[in-house]
Order: C-alpha cells, then sequence, then structure tokens
C-alpha cells in the first residue's frame, strides 16, 4: 500500500501543475498539500491550524445536485485477494486534475478504513485519505487480510469537498 501511496501522493504534487505552471508553482502547489495534515507547533499557539486558516481563505465550490460518486469494485460483502484494484464511478459531474477550475468538475479522494473528513477543510492528504490529483478513476492498494471499508469523497480544485459535499456510500470487503 505505501507504493500505492507515494505513487498518488507524487501524481497529485506533479500532474496538475506540469500542465499549468514551472517549477516554483509546483513548489508552492507541493507546500499547499503539507498543510493538509499535521499541523505546525508554532500554529497551535495561535488556535488556528494551517487547515483551519487555509479552508477560511478557500471558498466551497457549488456541484449538481443530481451528482453521484459510487464504487464500482470492489462491490460492498464481497471477499478479494491483496493487492485490490478499486475502481471510481461518478456520474452528473466530471473528473479534472487538482488545480483546474473547470466547472462541475473534481477529483477523487480515496478514504480507506476512516470517516468522512470535516467538509469544511481541505481533505487530508495520509495513508486513510488518498488523493487522486492526476484525474485517476481507479487504483490499486496493499490491504492487509480482514475487514475493511472504503469511500469515495469527491474534491475541487484545492481539495476542499464541494457544497453540498459528494461521496459515495461506503464499501466493506473482506480481504484473505
Amino acid at each position: 500500500m505505501i507504493a500505492a501511496v507515494r505513487l498518488a501522493l507524487a501524481l497529485c504534487a506533479a500532474a496538475p501543475l506540469a500542465l499549468l505552471a514551472p517549477s516554483a508553482a509546483r513548489a508552492d502547489h507541493h507546500e499547499q498539500h503539507e498543510g493538509h495534515g499535521a499541523v505546525a507547533p508554532q500554529q497551535e499557539k495561535s488556535g488556528e491550524s494551517a487547515s483551519a486558516a487555509s479552508a477560511a481563505a478557500l471558498p466551497r465550490t457549488p456541484r449538481p445536485a443530481d451528482a453521484k460518486l459510487y464504487i464500482i469494485s470492489p462491490k460492498n460483502g464481497e471477499t478479494v485477494s491483496s493487492p485490490v484494484t478499486v475502481r471510481f464511478g461518478v456520474s452528473g459531474m466530471g473528473v479534472a486534475p487538482a488545480g483546474v477550475g473547470s466547472p462541475n468538475t473534481g477529483h477523487h479522494h480515496l478514504l480507506i478504513d476512516t470517516p468522512l473528513p470535516d467538509f469544511a477543510k481541505p481533505i487530508p492528504n495520509d495513508a486513510k485519505h488518498v488523493h487522486f490529483g492526476g484525474g485517476q478513476t481507479e487504483t490499486t492498494v496493499e490491504l492487509a487480510p480482514g475487514e475493511h471499508r472504503v469511500q469515495l469523497l469527491l474534491g475541487d480544485l484545492n481539495h476542499v469537498p464541494h457544497d453540498p459535499p459528494l461521496y459515495s456510500d461506503v464499501v466493506t470487503f473482506t480481504v484473505q
């Protein structure tokens, strides 16, 4: 799973900006993603995390009311072997790389064995919240034997959930 997460993070950090901007902007984009997880000690003292500060500055993007987000595979209740291929589906909206502000588009975030995050903040970027900022619609993940839960959450160009948020049903499956 670590290799898949590293690949997803590399694509998230590099793919959208390779199309849009020179290397200096790629560095800025990388710094933006570093603030999605842990709070730096100096920010804790001020009472505001990097995520909270950036969320206040980022408006939520509207989305069509009839849009749907779903997991094509694996199926709920299925028994699979690792690595697990997870295929993403969306209707009523399009998929665009992170950083691209086209109307009615977003990019996928796969939540693995974790609940939905705070919708007012950028989606965390860690092993349980895997970003697909290059516009990918499937991935393969290494998972330990046992029961697992996955869910999709669509993010806008800034990795913030839409208004209202668009997320799939939870899919629970067993890895043998």
